[in-house]
């Protein structure tokens, strides 16, 4: 098994912040990117059902639309791409059956071996929730997927920035979200931060790991 240094990694998370300006000529490489989008498929989530689509965002055009709905913020212009991370609506037994139809696929095993995950899985996210309350747990979900992606691309010296300032829809209706059943959530913009970002210098504040770690 390959394994990163302990120091990498934290030097890695002590370098990365949310920049507020990119450098719009600079461009993330196919190669990097692909190894980007892998990690967000490989993001752990509840169930394994990952309730969420990722929208990623290159066209200029497009993404000079989105800046007036991100509360005039320049990022998602001016980064090199825009990964929207979008919940899956009126998420059911549809949902269930094409991720347990992939199990069975994946691990070569009977569908009907699979019954009484189902039941579990129906019995959990669809008839033991109401729509507000499994709305909001998608939506946790999706922080999974935003977390992951953050710690990636740090990892591969990319900058990010997650920005929940955005106004979802609008984006819904720019990125045609509505007509797939999908919802943004959040977005996060992708590049190299710009030489003049002030906040690439600034020092990362934290509370004490003894106020925010409690052994037990």
């Amino acid at each position: 098994m390959n394994t990163i240094h302990r120091e990498q990694l934290v030097n890695q998370l002590h370098w990365r912040y949310a920049t507020k300006r990119f450098d719009p000529q600079r461009k993330i490489s196919a190669e990097d990117w692909a190894v980007l989008e892998e990690a967000l498929v490989l993001t752990p989530s509840s169930f394994g059902l990952q309730p969420w689509k990722v929208i990623v965002v290159t066209d200029p055009a497009v993404k000079e639309k989105l800046v007036p709905v991100s509360w005039g913020q320049r990022q998602p212009a001016d980064c090199s791409h825009l990964v929207v991370f979008a919940i899956k609506m009126n998420l059911g037994e549809a949902e269930i059956d094409a991720f347990l139809k992939r199990t069975a696929e994946v691990r070569n095993v009977p569908l009907e071996s699979l019954g009484e995950y189902r039941d579990m899985m129906v019995g959990s996210l669809v008839k033991g929730m109401d729509d507000a309350t499994r709305k909001a747990w998608v939506e946790r979900q999706v922080y999974i997927a935003v977390g992951n992606f953050l710690t990636s691309a740090a990892l591969l010296g990319i900058d990010a920035c997650p920005m929940e300032g955005i106004e979802p829809g609008k984006y819904n209706e720019i990125l045609g979200l509505d007509k797939l059943g999908l919802s943004a959530i959040v977005v996060a913009a992708a590049g190299y931060r710009a030489a003049g970002d002030k906040y690439a210098t600034l020092k990362k504040v934290r509370f004490p790991k003894e106020q925010v770690i409690l052994h037990i």
